[in-house]
C-alpha cells in the first residue's frame, strides 16, 4: 500500500546521494547536522556541521492493516502517516508530539517523544520493529523487521530511537500500530493535588480505562478509552464535567496557556516516579502522565531542580532553547558506555556532535 508520495526510483537515489555524503564525511572527519522539518531543533544542543536533510526522503514503502505493521520513510510528515492510519482505523498508540505541521517520522523517532497515552500504552521506542540506517561507511543497512522478535547483539532499532540522530541516519522505521479505540470521553474534575495523587494512584490498581490523566490548578483531567461499556461505565461512577477531547492535543502539542511564550520563565519537563509527592520547587506545576511526568515553569537554578529530580529517582530536561546543557548529566557509568557506543558506531564523531552531550 502507497500514501501516493512513494517514488522508488527517485528514492534509491536519494538514499545514495545520502550514503555518498556520509561517507566522504567520515573520511574526512567532517561533522553532519541531520535535519528534518525541524519542528524539535529546540530539543537539545545545537549543532554545527554540513547540513543533511531527509525530507525529501517520503513515502509509505509498506502498510499491512491486518498484522498493524507500517514502514515509512524518514522525511514522511507524522501528520499524513496518522491520515493514512487514520483512514483504517489505527493510530499511532504513544501519541506523539509534532510541535509543527512540518514534523516527520525520522524526526519523531530520533527525539523518542511521546504524548498524553504514554504510561498506558507504552513508548516509541516500544513500537519501533525494525530501522534503515545510512553507518558511518555510507552503507544502507536494514536492522530488525517487521515482526516482534529479538535477536542477539545489538537492538540498534531500539538505540537510536532517541539518540537524537547522533549513532547514524535513519531512512526509513518499521511500527507496530493498533486500532483506535472504539469508545472515548474527557471529562475534568475540581479537587487538589494531593486528593488528584492519590485518586490516581487507587484508580491504577483498578480496571479503569485511562489513557490519559493531567492535573492544573485544582483541575484533574482525565480521558476514557477502549470499549463502549466500559467507558460508559466507568463516566458515570466518576462524575465530572465534560471535556472537550482538543485538550489532550493541545496538551499534547504544548498549546495550552501553561506553555504560553509569554511566561519567559525556563520550561522544564521532570520524568520521576508517579508516587512522588510534590517536590519543594517554586514555579508553576502542571502534571501529566499520572503525576509521572511534571512540566516545571520556574526561575529556580538548574542544579536545584536536577537534584530534586534525582533525589526522587528520576531527572529534569530544560525545555527552553539556548541552555547550555538541556540534559541532566550522565552518571559515570552510562557516559562510559554511551561513549563505548558512539567509539563503536561513529568513531570520527560526524552524526550530529554535541546533540545530546558535549562529548558524544
Amino acid at each position: 500500500m502507497s500514501d501516493g508520495l512513494s517514488n522508488p526510483a527517485a528514492e534509491r537515489d536519494l538514499a545514495e546521494e545520502f550514503c555518498a555524503q556520509v561517507a566522504a564525511a567520515d573520511r574526512a572527519g567532517s561533522p553532519l547536522r541531520i535535519m528534518g522539518g525541524g519542528t524539535k531543533a529546540f530539543y537539545g544542543r545545537e549543532v554545527d556541521g554540513s547540513p543533511l536533510d531527509v525530507t525529501g526522503h517520503q513515502g509509505i514503502t509498506h502498510y499491512d492493516p491486518v498484522e498493524l505493521v507500517v514502514s515509512v520513510r524518514a522525511g514522511t510528515p507524522v501528520y499524513g502517516l496518522e491520515q493514512t492510519l487514520a483512514e483504517a482505523g489505527q493510530q499511532l498508540p504513544f501519541e506523539p508530539p509534532h510541535f509543527g505541521a512540518a514534523a516527520t517520522v525520522g524526526g519523531m523517532v530520533a527525539t523518542g517523544l511521546s504524548g498524553p497515552r504514554r504510561p498506558w500504552s507504552g513508548a516509541v521506542r516500544d513500537f519501533v520493529l525494525g530501522t534503515r540506517l545510512i553507518t558511518r561507511e555510507g552503507r544502507h543497512l536494514r536492522f530488525g523487521g517487521e515482526v516482534m522478535k529479538n535477536v542477539a547483539g545489538y537492538d540498534l532499532s531500539r538505540l537510536v530511537t532517541g539518540a537524537q540522530g547522533t549513532l547514524g541516519v535513519i531512512t526509513e522505521v518499521s511500527l507496530k500500530v493498533l486500532p483506535r479505540p472504539g469508545a472515548a470521553h474527557s471529562l475534568q474534575l475540581q479537587m487538589p493535588l494531593a486528593s488528584a495523587l492519590t485518586k490516581l494512584a487507587r484508580w491504577g490498581r483498578q480496571p479503569v480505562p485511562l489513557t490519559g490523566a493531567a492535573w492544573h490548578h485544582g483541575f484533574l483531567y482525565l480521558r476514557l478509552e477502549g470499549g463502549a461499556r466500559s467507558v460508559d461505565a466507568n463516566r458515570a461512577r466518576l462524575g465530572g464535567e465534560a471535556l472537550d477531547p482538543a485538550f489532550w492535543q493541545d496538551l499534547r502539542e504544548q498549546r495550552l496557556p501553561f506553555f504560553s511564550d509569554a511566561d519567559t520563565r525556563p520550561l522544564w519537563r521532570l520524568s520521576i516516579p508517579q508516587v512522588t509527592p510534590p517536590l519543594e520547587l517554586e514555579g508553576d506545576w502542571l502534571y501529566d502522565w499520572a503525576g509521572a511526568q511534571r512540566w516545571l515553569r520556574s526561575d529556580a537554578p538548574a542544579a536545584s531542580i536536577r537534584e530534586a529530580a534525582a533525589r526522587s529517582g528520576g531527572h529534569a530536561t530544560c525545555y527552553t532553547p539556548g541552555i547550555t546543557d538541556p540534559f541532566t548529566p550522565l552518571t559515570p557509568v552510562l557516559a562510559k558506555y554511551h561513549r563505548q557506543l558512539k567509539a563503536r558506531l561513529d568513531p570520527n564523531g560526524i552524526f550530529n556532535p554535541g546533540r545530546l552531550y558535549p562529548d558524544l
